[in-house]
């Protein structure tokens, strides 16, 4: 049987938790295709005051994800995400009550995207270390395969059902189906119990992680160990040079070379589909090839294929064709390093310390896309927007060099799930 299937049948409490995020990663999807158009469409908004709204919902990340995931230490779990929840599914809710009672505006939306996203980000910090104490560490790859892969089925689905949902209620009225998502996230996680914990570490170290430790401890996991810092190197560098890549190429294709805003829409489902197949085929590429080896496999395609997209001046269909062909494939190498990714850095750090790493961690990877994404608008004004996809596809390549070292193609999942955890050095050490 598949090693996801399997786990999801006899583990209770992780299916119910991946049954109730499946529901609210459709949810979020819907929000995704809606909120701008309630800007734009509900509101009357300008391009300007849209994309406000959009910043307003991921500033959080970038403004408080290393204090979030500092403070969440020792804190993280249901207490923390049922709340976060709750908020979010308030605040979601709170927009198309405001439209129908006529009081919603450009500055309400943003503050409620503000807010929303910052629950966002608290549950998302807290789920990655609470998903290690609802499934053994042997189980944790096919545990994030189920979740991930449940994530690009949404992705695939969701803008069309979040289309016809538009067309049928409006975009405000859209949302009441993620604000439901959360209450469906909501009893998934109170039905979800952890079980009981099995720590190597002595009780003493596990209780210094509610102690004062300096804020830079999320950082120095990172960086001290050469597995981590390769990663995170990578992560930060390929979000930077994919806002390049991304934003020149729909400008190159669909302003210059007429390809149609249907058909590239169609080539991102490519890429959504592409992800799906990479999901589904991430474990048993690694027992294939090795932990190490399948990740840098991975990478190749993810970072690598993008290279292509931009090499031939094809214009219309065809060109709309050959980069659903470029997309899908580098999307399926996408899809294995987003699995390989989630379950190294839970293996690798420190039990008690997973909160603060991701909270580093997602600092480092959302604080690369605002420069990213202006260096795109200035390449693509200088030097022309298909030079843009050029520069962000060599970016993408440049940005998998750190993990292809002799040392992280040799990493093995077995060792790797039996490494004991010990950070007293770090925990009580100051700042450098």
């Amino acid at each position: 049987m598949d090693p996801s299937v399997e786990l999801i049948r006899r583990n209770r409490a992780f299916a119910w938790y991946w049954a109730g995020q499946g529901c609210s990663s459709l949810g979020s999807q819907i929000s995704a295709f809606a909120l701008p158009l309630v800007t734009a469409l509900t509101l009357d908004g300008s391009p300007g005051e849209v994309g406000a709204v959009t910043s307003a919902a991921m500033l959080p990340y970038l403004l408080f994800s290393l204090m979030a995931g500092h403070w969440l230490e020792g804190r993280q779990g249901r207490r923390t995400m049922i709340p976060a929840n709750l908020v979010q599914a308030i605040a979601v809710g709170l927009v198309p009550i405001a439209a129908w009672g006529g009081w919603l505006s450009v500055p309400l939306l943003a503050v409620l995207a503000f807010v929303s996203g910052t629950a966002a980000m608290v549950f998302g910090l807290s789920a990655f270390a609470y998903v290690p104490s609802l499934v053994p560490r042997a189980d944790l790859a096919a545990a994030n395969r189920a979740v991930q892969g449940t994530s690009t089925v949404d992705e695939v689905i969701g803008p069309g059902l979040a289309g016809a949902l538009v067309a049928a209620v409006g975009p405000a009225a859209a949302l009441v189906v993620d604000a439901l998502s959360y209450l469906a996230s909501m009893l998934g996680l109170a039905a979800a119990r952890p079980m009981a914990q099995h720590s190597t570490q002595p009780r003493s170290a596990t209780e210094k992680s509610s102690e004062k430790v300096p804020v830079s401890t999320g950082l120095r996991i990172l960086l001290r160990d050469v597995h981590l810092r390769a990663l995170t190197v990578h992560a930060a560098l390929y979000n930077l040079a994919e806002e390049i890549f991304l934003l020149n190429l729909v400008l190159w294709a669909i302003k210059e070379q007429d390809v149609t805003e249907s058909a590239f829409g169609a080539a991102l489902t490519a890429a959504g589909l592409g992800g799906l197949l990479g999901t589904l085929t991430a474990l048993r590429l690694a027992e294939r090839l090795g932990f190490g080896r399948a990740f840098a496999a991975s990478l190749v395609l993810s970072c690598f294929i993008p290279l292509l997209a931009g090499v031939w001046s094809l214009t219309g269909g065809a060109l709309a064709s050959y980069l659903a062909l470029v997309m899908l494939i580098s999307a399926v190498g996408l899809g294995n390093a987003n699995v390989y990714s989630l379950t190294m850095r839970q293996l690798v750090i420190p039990e008690g310390q997973l909160s603060r790493s991701a909270g580093a961690y997602t600092q480092v990877m959302y604080g690369s896309i605002p420069i990213g994404a202006a260096l795109a608008g200035l390449i693509g004004e200088t030097l022309g927007t298909r030079a843009g996809v050029l520069v962000g596809a060599t970016g993408l390549a440049i940005s998998a060099l750190p993990m292809m070292t002799r040392r992280i193609r040799a990493l093995d999942l077995d060792h790797m799930s039996s490494r004991p955890a010990a950070t007293d050095d770090l925990m009580t050490s100051g700042d450098s």
